[in-house]
């Protein structure tokens, strides 16, 4: 791959990357997401933004926002939100439950999965999503 910025990687070599791998991808992608979605939308300024961006992709969040996207998703996509929620974690952090941080979990690993295909159209449709209140 020569260009990092605009990842387009095979089925074959996103297999090869952990679950937790992806998770750690779609991490990311969720919070730049998320930071844009709150600038975009003049929620918070200052230390508004850092707490509502904490608000927003914290696990529990994460979770219930996961929720709205579940009918949404091909068959392909389910399959990798569960296998990013059958990862093995070994911390939770205390304000979550397990059942909470193995579908924000999930949820990670399906953006770095859709991030890493090339997929950002479909990431934005699930995002804003998600968003809706």
């Amino acid at each position: 791959m020569e260009n990092y910025f605009e990842p387009m990687m095979q089925d074959d070599d996103l297999r090869a990357i952990s679950s937790i791998g992806l998770a750690h991808m779609g991490d990311a992608v969720f919070e730049v997401l998320v930071r844009t979605w709150l600038c975009a939308h003049g929620k918070a300024t200052g230390k508004g933004l850092h707490r509502a961006t904490v608000e927003i992709v914290c696990a529990e969040s994460q979770a219930t926002r996961a929720e709205k996207i579940l009918p949404d998703l091909t068959p392909e996509e389910l399959a990798t939100y569960k296998r990013g929620r059958n990862a093995q974690v070994h911390s939770i952090p205390p304000h979550a439950s397990r059942a909470q941080y193995a579908s924000a979990t999930a949820l990670e690993a399906l953006f770095g999965w859709l991030y890493l295909r090339g997929e950002k159209a479909r990431i934005n449709e699930l995002f804003c999503k998600m968003m809706e209140e």
